[in-house]
C-alpha cells in the first residue's frame, strides 16, 4: 500500500467521523435513535457518491465484531441474565435454530432454490438487531427487564447465527445435510467458544484485581476483547461466544476490582468504541 493510499483511506476516515459526530447531534435534537440516522445518511452518501469497496469479510469480524459484542456483554449483569436465562436461551438458541430451517423452508418451496443454499439464507436472516429497538425504549422508559431481555438475547442469538452460517455453508457446500452431526457440530463451536472466553475472562479478571491503573485495566479488557475471539478462531469454536461470555465476566468482576475513576475511564472507552 503507497503513501497516497494511506493518507485517502485516513482522510476518508476523517470525514466520516465528522458525519457521524453531525448525525449524533441531529439525532438527538431531532429525537430519533442514532443507529437510523447513521443508516439514512450513509444510504444517502451512497447514492451521492457510489464507490466500489472491496476488502475481506475477515476484516469486519476480526475487527468490528469483537468491540461491538463485548461492549454490549460488558453492561450485562449476571444477576438480569440469571433472572431470566430461560427465556434468553429459548429465543436465542432453538429460536434461531427454527427460524433457520423454517425461512430455508420457505425459500426453497417457493422458489425452487436447493435447500441446502436457501438454508443458508436462513441463517444470514435469523438474527434480529435490536439496537433502535433498545434505544427507543430507553428514552420511553419502558421496564429494565423487557431492554435486558431484548439485549441479552441479541447478543446470543449473534452467536447462534454465526454459528448456524457456517454449518449451513458447509452443508452447502458439501451438498448433503447431516442432521446428527450439524448438530454435535453446533454444540461443540458454540461451547467451546463459551469456555474459551469464560477461562480468558476470568483470567483476565484476576490480573485487573491485582493492579489499579485506568491505561493498563483498559489495556487489558482490548486485548480480552480481541484475543478471545481470535483464540476461539484459531480453535475453530465461535469467537462471538467467547467474546460474549468474556465480557459479561468482566463487567460482572470489575463492579468490585476496579475504582471508581478506573471504572469510568473503561467504560467510557467500551461506550466510544462501539
Amino acid at each position: 500500500m503507497t503513501t497516497e493510499n494511506i493518507i485517502f483511506i485516513e482522510e476518508i476516515i476523517v470525514i466520516l467521523l465528522l458525519i457521524a459526530s453531525g448525525v449524533a447531534v441531529a439525532a438527538r435534537r431531532l429525537r430519533v435513535p442514532y443507529t437510523v440516522g447513521l443508516v439514512i445518511i450513509g444510504l444517502a452518501i451512497t447514492l451521492l457518491n457510489p464507490q466500489q469497496v472491496k476488502f475481506a469479510p475477515q476484516i469486519i469480524m476480526l475487527l468490528l465484531v469483537p468491540p461491538l459484542v463485548f461492549e454490549a456483554a460488558f453492561h450485562i449483569r449476571i444477576d438480569d441474565l440469571r433472572h431470566d436465562i430461560g427465556l434468553i436461551l429459548l429465543l436465542a438458541v432453538p429460536g434461531v435454530v427454527l427460524t433457520t430451517l423454517l425461512v430455508g423452508w420457505l425459500v426453497s418451496w417457493g422458489t425452487g432454490l436447493a435447500l441446502q443454499a436457501a438454508l443458508v439464507f436462513g441463517a444470514l436472516i435469523a438474527a434480529t438487531d435490536p439496537v433502535a429497538v433498545v434505544a427507543l425504549f430507553r428514552r420511553l422508559g419502558a421496564p429494565r427487564r423487557l431492554q435486558v431481555l431484548l439485549e441479552s438475547e441479541s447478543l446470543l442469538n449473534d452467536g447462534t447465527a454465526i454459528v448456524m452460517f457456517g454449518l449451513m455453508l458447509s452443508t452447502a457446500l458439501q451438498g448433503r445435510f447431516d442432521l446428527r452431526q450439524s448438530i454435535t457440530q453446533f454444540l461443540t463451536v458454540s461451547g467451546g467458544g463459551v469456555v474459551v472466553g469464560l477461562i480468558l475472562g476470568l483470567s483476565i479478571s484476576q490480573f485487573i484485581k491485582r493492579i489499579d491503573d485506568p491505561l493498563v485495566e483498559t489495556t487489558l479488557t482490548t486485548a480480552l476483547a480481541f484475543g478471545s475471539y481470535l483464540l476461539a478462531e484459531t480453535l475453530h469454536v465461535s469467537g462471538v461466544l467467547a467474546v460474549v461470555t468474556a465480557g459479561i465476566i468482566s463487567g460482572n468482576t470489575s463492579q468490585d476490582t476496579m475504582s471508581a475513576s478506573t471504572r469510568l475511564v473503561v467504560y467510557n472507552f467500551w461506550e466510544y468504541a462501539a
